[in-house]
């Protein structure tokens, strides 16, 4: 699931109205304290000091235990700062106290989410929006639940509803960029990014999805200007660099590439590693440093911490050192999950291909990309450096 803001700066955002409804309640001196309180309490958690964050609130409920608004932000609060337990609990309490404060069940909706229980989110975001029709947050959470559980037209219909509510939320936009793109409609995922681009000429993930639709769509100078201009933006966004690389390879810009691949390396050490260091392999090899290309990568492989040994990434690793055979590699590819057996057949007939072709044997190269062509896996970067591949070499 992607979210543009934290949970932290969703609370913020979401708590921000909440000081109006707490000062209607009453103006005795004993509801000005708590206010005096709670708005302490949101000055603290905007500085990230959720424990005093807590304090406060709490304080704002000794003084008046009937504030609902005040139970429902400590909760988000507590959530922040790990307590679930103590979370659902001031939820609750604040549903029991007013069980038609739409915003309570916005916030357990979001905590659901994080928890991981989608279907409770689900519901809860049902009853805000029940509560409260016309709230476009309500509506682009639930979208991304949706989405997350692979109902995209729901997820779709959602985002469009949180736009028509308030067409000024460059996140809406772009998570129906995100929608749009899984459906294969490219150009309204163009347009859905380009839109949260215009609300917010700083949003440096939106080029870079936009960048990677455009890559799709075949137009590489654009993507690059998009991944280049997300880079400006966000110097430490390590997937632009990934998906620049990949734009650069590509076009056979080798150099290029392999200074994004490198550079994405440097950013994300222990985040899904593996290929962009098997792609700084291919290129360092193809440049005559085959020798270099070994060690790092091997060491690479002796420092590996996040995968299992022994799992698909250590067999592909080692079928390009030339620890792990053909036979072998193609062994481990099997797997009687059917979309993972073509997913990693489709990898093995590519970095085979590439070991032959690397070695001088174009013939049989052609004829293995050919068959990572054959396994339809087109979302997949194999798939496409296979394609590329065999244009050069005529096929």
């Amino acid at each position: 699931m992607l979210f543009r803001l934290t949970t932290l700066a969703l609370v913020l955002l979401l708590s921000l109205g909440l000081l109006l409804s707490l000062s209607l309640l009453t103006r005795s001196t004993v509801a000005e304290s708590a206010a005096d309180y709670f708005n302490s309490g949101r000055a603290k958690a905007s500085k990230g000091d959720m424990n005093g964050a807590i304090a406060d609130y709490t304080r704002a409920i000794e003084i008046n235990p009937e504030l609902v608004m005040v139970y429902a932000t400590r909760g988000m609060a507590k959530h922040v700062n790990g307590d679930q337990i103590g979370a659902f609990a001031d939820f609750d309490q604040a549903i029991k106290l007013n069980p038609k404060f739409a915003t309570t069940y916005k916030f357990r909706g979001m905590v659901k989410i994080d928890t991981g229980d989608l279907d409770g989110a689900i519901a809860d975001l049902d009853r805000a929006i029940e509560l409260a029709p016309k709230s476009a947050t309500a509506y682009d959470i639930r979208g991304t639940v949706k989405e997350t559980k692979d109902d995209l037209d729901g997820a779709l219909a959602d985002f469009s509803r949180a736009i028509e509510l308030d067409p000024t939320s460059c996140d809406v936009y772009f998570h129906r960029g995100l929608v749009k793109n899984s459906q294969h409609d490219l150009d309204g995922a163009i347009a859905d990014f380009g839109r949260a681009i215009a609300i917010d000429p700083k949003f440096a993930t939106a080029y870079s999805l936009r960048g990677s639709v455009k890559a799709d769509k075949g137009d590489s100078g654009g993507a690059i200007a998009d991944f280049t201009r997300a880079i400006e933006l966000d110097p430490k966004l390590d997937s632009a660099y990934l998906s620049r690389g990949v734009s650069r390879h590509l076009k056979r810009d080798w150099k290029n590439a392999l200074a994004d691949y490198q550079r994405c390396c440097e950013l994300s050490p222990d985040k899904d590693p593996d290929y962009p260091h098997l792609f700084i392999w291919l290129i360092r090899t193809r440049l005559g440093e085959g020798e270099d290309a070994n060690k790092e990568l091997a060491t690479f492989l002796s420092k590996r911490t996040t995968a299992v040994p022994g799992d698909w990434g250590s067999k592909v690793v080692g079928h390009l050192l030339g620890t792990i055979t053909e036979a072998e590699l193609f062994a481990a590819a099997a797997s009687p999950d059917a979309k993972e057996d073509r997913g990693q057949r489709c990898e093995a007939w590519f970095y085979a291909g590439m070991k032959k072709l690397l070695s001088g044997d174009r013939k049989t190269a052609a004829e293995y990309f050919r068959n990572c062509l054959a396994t339809e896996q087109k979302d997949y970067l194999e798939y496409q450096f296979s394609e590329s591949e065999l244009k050069v070499l005529g096929e």
